[in-house]
């Protein structure tokens, strides 16, 4: 058993792929992980298995599956007591792990993130709170700029975390189901931190663990990926899941 699994899906992205793994190598505590990458696309890799030291599972798709059934089938397949997801597009200049894990030692936080910057070193908006439909319309008439949760030395409890890189205990995560396969590639992320803040528990953005992201808006440029998106946040807003969220925020913000 290898303490921490790590699931990468690609889309076409051998190449970033290759980087993301060569950072692994280069600054990671190899002998305890272990890869497990799914091609959600046919696509010929840059590498091979051999080309590094910690283990490396290849899954071949043969359709396309949504981001929640790709890691969910990853962490059937793993084996570590911890299991962290992370995109193609996220690059390391040190190793994040130490820390990911000493937050997780605290058994009320369910999740751990690090800090994600963009190329440029600005704190990117990967810790938000709940998102609603008011806020939606806003961010998309030009408002509701900037990060919603200020990042800088504490540890930040936000309401979800960005899927480009979350961690979890092994246990955690099979209790809570892992994640909704009903969403598409959108808001499985956001789903997964609402159940398990309904459940008590936490999600937690650890500053000291930095990790840089390249990010790839598809849903802005593309209609395909734009339409998998409106379809998510729709099944989110309807969701009984949301009521009971909306439903604690006003109680809460009654008793205040």
């Amino acid at each position: 058993m290898r303490l921490i699994s790590i699931s990468i899906v690609s889309h076409l992205q051998g190449a970033l792929v290759a980087q993301l793994l060569a950072d692994t190598e280069r600054y990671c505590a190899s002998e305890t992980l272990e890869m497990i990458l799914t091609l959600n696309l046919p696509e010929d890799l840059p590498f091979t298995k051999q080309d590094f030291s910690f283990p490396l599972i290849i899954i071949h798709n043969q359709l396309s599956q949504g981001f929640g059934e790709n890691h969910n089938r990853a962490f059937r397949l793993s084996s570590g007591r911890y299991f962290c997801v992370i995109n193609p597009d996220i690059r390391l200049n040190n190793d994040p792990f130490p820390v990911l894990l000493a937050c997780l030692q605290d058994l009320s936080i369910a999740v751990a993130a690090p800090h994600v910057v963009n190329e440029q070193g600005a704190t990117e908006d990967s810790a938000r709170h709940f998102p609603t439909p008011l806020k939606i319309l806003c961010k998309v008439f030009g408002g509701c700029k900037g990060s919603d949760y200020f990042v800088k030395d504490e540890v930040v409890f936000p309401d979800w975390v960005g899927g480009m890189f979350m961690m979890f205990r092994r246990e955690t995560f099979e209790q809570s189901g892992g994640f909704d396969q009903r969403y598409f590639l959108y808001y499985e992320d956001v789903d997964l931190c609402a159940r398990l803040r309904l459940r008590g528990l936490l999600v937690a953005l650890c500053p000291d663990a930095k990790v840089v992201h390249h990010a790839h808006r598809s849903s802005h440029r593309n209609l395909k990926y734009l339409r998998w998106h409106l379809s998510s946040m729709l099944r989110f807003f309807t969701s009984s899941l949301f009521l009971k969220i909306c439903w604690i925020r006003l109680k809460n913000n009654s008793q205040k």
